[in-house]
């Protein structure tokens, strides 16, 4: 293995531009056919995308116009997010399964590789275990059959917020597609260094975003997240201590890049697209590969 093996997926909101989680539009002021001609440019090979922002694409061009947009722009990778509540009961339960049901009619007609979750989202006690490994199961289940990975993200504003939470929930469920997303943002920001991801069981280690942050919390921490993140390399995080981590532990697939900046966002698309690939890919030159 080498650099050349390495392919970036940007993960939506890195080429999204003016839009952040929680804005009153998370749809993309950019067309689907800009981003991918942009992304296919400047050499990322996977696209992330959020429900509202692929529903307003698969509007305007249909399903299968949408796969031929991906196909001609060589993106091969291709991401849906965020699930919440998947373990709870009730209206929110309601909803939040009939969403994952349409991530399932997309993920089928678009060829989705992995689906990212949150676990407890703003929840401020203790996870409750075991409603959420019933649930879990249940989703991956259904998404086996197509070859879909489901990722947990652990995030410091949730309930699922350190790799060890995150593992209790896979332990001997008997899932063969579940596991975890190492974010190293969320690492960071959860006081976690790249010697916790090397917890992880390979077979759980499902999914890597790589992005930077600040030497300081700007604000809570769903803020800092939402509009302080940096480009790799340009914050306080040893990104390659945790690239090297995860390939050590046998991560060999796609790694996304996920830039939510105020900054970042205002920038010219291709040049934000351009930036965001190029520090990544500088990242690699520091890790020791495999010899797989």
């Amino acid at each position: 293995m080498n650099i050349n093996d390495i392919s970036l997926c940007a993960s939506y909101w890195t080429v999204a531009g003016n839009t952040y989680p929680g804005a009153p539009s998370e749809i993309s002021p950019f067309s689907l056919v800009e981003r991918a001609e942009v992304c296919g440019r400047t050499g990322w090979q996977g696209m992330g995308f959020v429900m509202d922002d692929i529903e307003a694409s698969i509007d305007r061009h249909g399903m299968a116009g949408v796969r031929h947009i991906f196909d001609d722009n060589n993106i091969r990778h291709v991401e849906l997010e965020f699930l919440v509540d998947w373990h709870l009961t009730g209206e929110r339960r309601a909803l939040s399964d009939k969403m994952y049901a349409r991530m399932m009619e997309i993920s089928d007609a678009l060829g989705v590789e992995k689906i990212k979750l949150g676990g407890g989202v703003f929840e401020t006690e203790a996870p409750d275990t075991g409603a959420m490994r019933a649930a879990l199961f249940d989703i991956c289940e259904t998404a086996r059959p197509l070859g879909i990975d489901i990722a947990i993200e652990f995030l410091p504003f949730a309930s699922i917020n350190t790799i060890d939470r995150g593992l209790d929930l896979f332990r001997d469920l008997g899932v063969t597609n579940g596991g975890l997303l190492v974010d190293t943002w969320h690492v960071e920001r959860g006081g976690m260094t790249a010697e916790d991801i090397r917890k992880i069981p390979p077979e759980f280690l499902r999914a890597a975003e790589l992005d930077d942050a600040g030497p300081e919390v700007m604000g809570d921490l769903f803020n800092d997240s939402t509009h302080y993140r940096r480009l790799c390399g340009e914050g306080a995080i040893d990104i390659a201590s945790q690239i090297q981590a995860m390939l050590d532990q046998g991560y060999r697939g796609y790694w996304g890049v996920e830039l939510i900046s105020a900054y970042h966002r205002h920038l010219p698309l291709e040049m934000a697209a351009a930036r965001a690939f190029d520090t990544t890919m500088q990242q690699f030159a520091a890790v020791t590969f495999p010899a797989d």
